[in-house]
Parts: C-alpha cells; structure tokens; sequence
C-alpha cells in the first residue's frame, strides 16, 4: 500500500506548487499594446483634400471597415499595463467619395508607448 501512496502523495505536491506558482506576487507581467497608436498631433494633420490612401499612409490601416458603411474607418488601440485595467482609444474616419471628411476621436490623455 506505501508504493501507491508514494505517486499519489508527490503528484499532489507538484500539482499543489504548480498552481502555487500561478499566483505568486512577484510575477512579472508584460504591458500589452495592441492597434494603432493617433495622437492629436496626428489628427491635425488631416484635412478635406486628402484621399483615403493619404490617410492610410499618415494613420496606418484601420483596424476594421464597416461592412455596412465603406465610408467609415475604425482604428483602435488599447493598452493593458502589468496585467491592469485595458485602456481603450478609438478613431473613426469618415469619408465622402473616397476623400476624408471629418472624424470622431475618444483618445487616451496620454499614449503609454510615446
């Protein structure tokens, strides 16, 4: 009965570390950033004669286009620090013809990657 209770009692053991070590305190974690990263500098860039290809080359490629509504463009970005709360900025881009006409902006106070 000793040479069972042997693997079972250091099974229990390792397991009981492993999951010990999940949640140990002093655990680095990493900053995540994902998107594309606007700022106001960059918004005051755009103006009415510019393409959707300028503002690509300026902003990056959008995140998402609307299926419904091609005269939109979303860029996004959000920024998770030590595996805190995710903060979140959005841009859209609205265009008419193909030429940019305005924009919506929710951005962060400040750009954790500048």
């Amino acid at each position: 009965m000793q040479k069972a209770s042997i693997p079972a009692c250091l099974a229990a053991v390792t397991l009981t570390l492993s999951l010990a070590a999940c949640s140990f305190p002093g655990v680095y974690r990493i900053d995540v950033q994902q998107g594309n990263i606007i700022d106001q500098e960059d918004l005051g860039e755009l103006n009415p004669t510019m393409t959707r290809a300028d503002v690509h080359e300026l902003l990056g490629t959008p995140i998402t286009v609307n299926s419904f509504n091609p005269s939109r463009e979303h860029y996004l970005y959000t920024f998770q620090e030590d595996g805190g709360e995710i903060r979140k900025q959005r841009v859209t881009i609205i265009y008419e013809d193909g030429q940019y006409l305005r924009h919506e902006a929710s951005l962060l106070e400040e750009t954790p990657a500048n």
